[in-house]
């Protein structure tokens, strides 16, 4: 069959159209592009790095959350502070189709100059979220996870209280470790005045910790990843113990305008199926048993450390302080300073 010229050029442009389009996916969509990230690593000089963005970690697994997970990469690509955001996706089974729809939408709807990258894990482990990554060129890096939405107001607030103490973990849910007299054992519980772990739904923390983390080959260190990889939880805890350790300071918790934790297992039905099942994936859903599991990991880690190297801190920065005291103003009462 022969084709007119016309013809012919239309499918040479839509060749050359098809293929342009899957080198942009395959240098963007792709499995984890360093084999051996610890090792491109070493020469990197963490200290010269862009101290006045940071780049976005986002941790993906489940297909549910997607239209919440492109909601939240927006959001985050409408800051200046933003360089750029890597959306980790620990689902191995996720067809490669649909990661393709999802990077064509996070990048559609990119609300700013921030670059967007999907990288496919190559396992579903929890670890996988610290690797260190060559193309980062930031200090600071945000860890969060797929179903936590904050402002960017208070996302700019927590990223000048991370300059200020930039050796610290700066969050803002954070839990506590204590010690069970009775049973003899160390759990995972929340206290009212103070607090020791800062969770990944939002960590900001220097890049230097992912180093610390996924490369240090030292027996104790393996060994407690190890665990990460058995419970399939408390990667999280283990990173409060790697920075505590190195610090001898805790964490920082810092107060938000607007946060919403899609995830928590203490969300009301009246979201319908669609927030159940966002709720539904997490490991927070998992509410039997949950406290004890976590417990475990921390009395593991102190086993192997042969330490306890968690600290307490007291209170909350804030963004401002205003009176509390109530005037009557235009008939109402309201705050005194505030118009």
């Amino acid at each position: 069959m022969k084709l007119a010229r016309n013809e012919f050029c239309i499918w040479c442009f839509i060749f050359v159209l098809i293929s342009v389009t899957s080198f942009v996916f395959s240098r963007t969509i792709s499995s984890d592009p360093d084999p051996d990230p610890c090792e491109s690593m070493k020469s990197i000089e963490f200290h010269r790095l862009k101290s006045d963005q940071i780049t976005v970690l986002i941790n993906g697994y489940s297909e549910s959350r997607i239209p919440l997970l492109q909601s939240i990469v927006s959001s985050y690509s409408g800051s200046s502070i933003v360089s750029s955001i890597l959306l980790l996706w620990g689902n191995p089974t996720t067809p490669s189709q649909v990661l393709d729809q999802l990077y064509q939408n996070l990048t559609q709807y990119s609300l700013g100059t921030a670059s967007i990258s999907l990288i496919q894990q190559p396992s579903s482990s929890l670890n996988s979220r610290f690797i260190p990554r060559p193309s980062v060129n930031t200090r600071a890096v945000l860890i969060c996870d797929d179903d936590v939405e904050i402002d960017r107001k208070s996302l700019e607030f927590a990223f000048s209280v991370w300059k200020s103490n930039p050796d610290r973990l700066i969050g803002t849910f954070v839990r506590s470790h204590g010690f069970d007299l009775q049973g003899k054992e160390w759990i995972y519980t929340v206290y009212p005045d103070k607090y020791s772990i800062v969770l990944t739904k939002f960590m900001l923390m220097k890049q230097d910790y992912l180093y610390e983390y996924s490369c240090n080959v030292g027996v104790e260190m393996v060994e407690m990843r190890k665990i990460v990889d058995e419970t399939r939880n408390c990667e999280d805890i283990l990173m409060n113990f790697v920075v505590a350790d190195k610090v001898r300071a805790g964490p920082i918790m810092v107060g938000a305008e607007r946060v919403r934790d899609w995830g928590d297992a203490r969300n009301e039905e009246e979201g319908g199926d669609g927030e159940s099942g966002v709720r539904e994936v997490g490991l927070s859903s998992r509410r039997v048993e949950h406290r004890k599991r976590r417990g475990k990991c921390i009395k593991e880690f102190h086993r192997v450390m042969g330490k306890m190297p968690l600290l307490y801190s007291y209170g909350k920065v804030v963004n401002s302080v205003g009176e509390q005291g109530l005037c009557r103003k235009a008939g109402k009462l309201v705050f005194c300073d505030r118009d």
